[in-house]
């Protein structure tokens, strides 16, 4: 049987003490959470039905006491900014996103100031004072302005805090210090409405001044009595932080000079497995957590986990956890909320305020915006089913539009739905308008949803977390209108973001309770499991967010990180105070974002390990695969078969050829199954794209001579029209594509000095007396392959880009413009010709000298090509070396060696017993 747990006592005493005054007594814990836990536990001690007591949070008691309303970060913030901007001359006021930049700190150590009940005008003066130190060696006629100014922030920070504490206790509100200061100043009129009320105070760990004020007032009083939960391990180890607090309390409170100090237990001592693991990286905590859980349900299959907790150092360990957790787990309870970060419907405005504050950066008139953000939004999840934006996708992808301007992008979507038209109002008229557009895109985006459809249901509770933040934003800024640039709204849109958390719902008293460090106050399990047990996160390590420099917290008696520590460390060791079972892990990687040495807690329990704790320490890596990636191995069916049978009719091209010889896999799915490229916006040209223009640009420009002896004068002709017809090929295969700046331009020169260079050296060619004819520019050949070892006949078919008779010789040409050597068209053997993809480019040209080879009329024939990245190298026909004999005419001996190569391929691509096997 486990240890009585804390709440279990609170709840004995209560029945003993408290049973005849119950409706009357009230029970202040640290958490609200606690609440439920602490009514099971009365449940348990009762048989009859009894009226419980009210139970509230130490939060909850202390705004009952001072009557003012709590305000969040960012209200506080806009109500700080008002007051700044009424005591500050017009022409020294900063906008509001400087002003955030200090006010921030600024406000927390108003914060600090005030639940630590000191004098602000002495604490701001001081820190005015050391400042004054710090400057004092500077002559007079040295201190620039910018130093002036410096000095006078300082001297203005007691008008500051007096301005705004008076500003919000006018308007009934307040930061959680200037509570707690007027709960303080309201005590003695507190204390007399109070006559019958008793109060019991449980579980508390740090107190701030003004809470210990109002707590030992009330203990005098005999209002109230308090029962905290310390073991003695801690408390009688001068050193151990996890007593560091409680220690202070029972030296210096008056009460305890004359009263027994209320609970001192022994559980930490008693009995405990503590497993240590580590393991690289946050996924693998999460896997481990679920299989520790595995092994707890396997062990005792008719258990409840409700004695199970896993509390999460990270947040973001959350969703990979939920997806390690066994099927077998049943109940779950998750006190934490899903953070509204990753919450589709955010994701969404995110991207919206994206697009449109670049829009409104690039020129606010012209309204322009850029294809990524447009696409991000069209094809968002939200959008694409509801909006029907599929078919614009396609247009913005097939015609490279990179800049959109708002009107074309109108103009281009056609019947436009009430969603397309408020993702893309323009955001022209200041803040209010851009919220309520926002506000009412999300209740559009509601609308589409179905409640009847389970994951649309979640969708919903998430778009309405973003609805009531939205609404939240509208509410400030109609208070506080002079805020109005819509990159402050963005900047405070990020933060107020964090705060919109999506609660899962849940039983808090059954299954296995996943939870926050802060959530697992006051209660107690038996078996627990801490993850991100590593420096920086748990503990969370030293944050100096603060203008108040470390000697001066100490001196004043204000919390340092040594305090902030130290509340960590009580919260780690009551965890472990009444559990049996514990497994600690984490990260063993000491580098990168989300690494860190492990943490000193552990350190700390191997260092003082206690007689009857029994430790372990493992390390677990992944197991890795043996081999990385197992190759793709496709069978040829009877689909399969038939298709090639089809392409065999069609024709085969070259290019399908040496695509088989490159890797057969990628032949099946563009050759077989007829997977294209994804249409994509091309915002730099690609190479193919640039390779296409200079192809089309020289087809264009030889055109008109096409049968004919090329003379000086066609080739001059053909220089003055390179930049027109360039351009013309850009628009027609890059179409809406951006050619006037940036690397664009660039391939746009580049694309124009090919094609000038190529014509300079026709042009020298001609001069020295070539005989140069235009047969064909970009014809389709086509021939039929027929040979006994073949099944059936098959064609072999293809485009050439150029075939001319050059003094009695046909030559046929492929252009390359990527480079290309003599090396490259050069074959010693024809054995093993179709095996190496390096003979690529032999296997091409020699396709198009047999396909052409018909119509040669017993002529010789060269076939070649000239490569744009190697010109000077001119002409570089296919030769065959044989020791030291170079032949680059194709004859009948080439080409029947060259087919008995291709039917050798081809009887493999036909082969049903050869499956496609990919090549890695």
């Amino acid at each position: 049987m486990t240890n009585t747990s804390f709440l279990d006592k609170i709840a004995q005493v209560l029945i003993e003490n408290y049973s005849g005054n119950l409706s009357n007594t009230i029970v202040v814990l640290p958490n609200k959470r606690a609440k439920i836990f602490l009514i099971e536990a009365l449940k348990k001690q009762v048989e009859n039905n009894i009226l419980s007591p009210e139970i509230i949070s130490i939060e909850d008691f202390i705004q009952d006491i001072a009557g003012i309303r709590s305000v969040d970060p960012i209200e506080l913030l806009f109500e700080f900014y008002e007051v700044y901007l009424s005591i500050t001359d017009k022409k020294n006021q900063q906008t509001f996103e400087l002003f955030a930049n200090w006010a921030k700190t600024l406000l927390q150590d108003f914060n600090e100031i005030d639940r630590y009940l000191l004098e602000p005008s002495h604490v701001l003066s001081y820190l005015k004072d050391i400042e004054d130190i710090k400057k004092w060696g500077i002559e007079v006629e040295n201190k620039t302005q910018l130093l002036e100014n410096y000095i006078d922030f300082w001297k203005l920070l007691p008008n500051y805090y007096q301005s705004l504490y008076t500003h919000l206790l006018n308007k009934g509100i307040g930061y959680q210090g200037l509570i707690y200061r007027e709960a303080v100043n309201n005590l003695n009129h507190f204390s007399d409405s109070i006559q019958d009320k008793k109060f019991v105070f449980a579980g508390f760990n740090a107190l701030n001044a003004a809470e210990e004020k109002i707590i030992q007032h009330l203990i005098a009083s005999d209002h109230a009595k308090i029962y905290w939960d310390v073991d003695q391990t801690f408390l009688n180890d001068p050193f151990h932080d996890a007593g560091l607090f409680v220690r202070r309390f029972k030296e210096n409170w008056k009460h305890y000079k004359s009263n027994p100090f209320e609970w001192i237990v022994n559980d930490f001592s008693q009995a405990k497995n503590i497993q240590i693991i580590g393991t690289p990286k946050t996924i693998g905590q999460a896997k481990i957590a679920g299989s520790i859980i595995e092994n707890v349900i396997s062990a005792n299959p008719n258990a409840t986990l409700d004695k199970v907790a896993i509390v999460l150092g990270e947040e973001n360990l959350l969703v990979p956890l939920l997806y390690s957790l066994p099927s077998t787990v049943g109940a779950l309870n998750i006190t934490m909320g899903y953070s509204s970060k990753n919450n589709p419907a955010q994701i969404l405005i995110a991207k919206l305020f994206k697009m449109h504050t670049n829009a409104l950066s690039r020129n606010a008139k012209s309204y322009v915006l850029y294809y990524k953000d447009v696409l991000d939004i069209l094809t968002h999840p939200l959008v694409e089913p509801y909006a029907k934006t599929s078919a614009l996708v396609n247009i913005i992808n097939q015609n490279n539009y990179t800049f959109i301007t708002h009107h074309k992008l109108i103009e281009l979507s056609v019947n436009s739905s009430e969603l397309f038209l408020l993702l893309f109002q323009k955001w022209e008229n200041g803040s209010i308008p851009v919220l309520e557009t926002i506000s009412k895109l999300l209740l559009t985006i509601k609308n589409n949803l179905n409640n009847d459809n389970e994951e649309e249901k979640i969708t919903k509770a998430f778009v309405f977390a973003i609805f009531k933040v939205i609404n939240k934003l509208i509410n400030y800024y109609s208070q506080h209108e002079h805020i109005d640039k819509i990159e402050t709204l963005y900047a405070i849109y990020k933060q107020i973001i964090d705060l919109a958390e999506v609660s899962f719902e849940g039983e808090p008293l059954n299954g296995l309770q996943i939870m926050g460090v802060l959530e697992s106050r006051v209660l107690d399990f038996e078996t627990v499991i801490v993850t991100s047990m590593n420096e920086g996160k748990f503990p969370a390590g030293k944050s100096q967010n603060s203008f108040i420099p470390y000697d001066v917290k100490r001196e004043l008696g204000l919390p340092t990180f040594k305090e902030k520590d130290a509340i960590y460390t009580y919260h780690f060791y009551h965890l472990l105070q009444r559990a049996k079972n514990i497994y600690l892990l984490y990260n063993t990687e000491s580098e990168g974002l989300d690494a860190g040495e492990k943490s000193r807690f552990i350190t700390q329990l191997e260092v003082e390990k206690q007689a009857n704790h029994t430790l372990s320490h493992e390390i677990y890596n992944a197991v890795l695969p043996e081999t990385a990636y197992q190759p793709m191995i496709i069978p040829k069916s009877e689909s399969v078969m038939l298709r090639l049978k089809e392409i065999a009719e069609k024709g085969f091209s070259p290019s399908a050829l040496t695509s088989y010889i490159r890797n057969p896999i990628q032949f099946y799915f563009q050759k077989i199954l007829r997977i294209s490229e994804v249409e994509e916006v091309e915002e730099n040209i690609a190479l193919n794209t640039l390779g296409t223009i200079i192809h089309e640009t020289l087809k264009a420009l030889y055109d008109p001579f096409v049968g004919k002896f090329l003379s000086e004068n066609d080739i001059l002709t053909c220089f003055k029209q390179i930049d027109a017809e360039v351009l013309k090929q850009f628009k027609l295969v890059y179409k809406e594509g951006e050619i006037k700046k940036g690397r664009n331009l660039l391939a746009f020169e580049v694309a124009k000095r090919n094609v000038s260079n190529f014509l300079k050296m026709e042009l020298e060619s001609i001069k020295n007396g070539d005989a140069i004819k235009i047969l064909a520019l970009e014809e389709r050949f086509e021939r039929i392959l027929e040979h006994p070892s073949l099944s059936f006949p098959v064609k072999i078919g293809g485009s050439v880009d150029r075939i001319e008779e050059r003094n009695g010789t046909i030559r046929i040409i492929d252009y390359k413009t990527g480079k290309v050597e003599k090396g490259n068209v050069t074959l010693k053997a024809w054995k093993g010709l179709a095996e190496d993809i390096k003979n690529d480019k032999i296997i091409q040209v020699l396709a198009y000298a047999y396909m052409y080879g018909k119509d040669a009329k017993d002529k010789p024939i060269e076939a070649g090509i000239i490569s744009f990245k190697n010109l000077k190298s001119g002409f570089l026909p296919f030769n065959f070396k044989e020791e030291k004999d170079v032949n680059s005419i194709i004859n009948h001996e080439v080409l029947n060696n060259y087919l008995e190569q291709m039917v050798l391929l081809l009887n493999e691509i036909l082969d049903e017993n050869i499956p496609f096997e990919e090549k890695i």
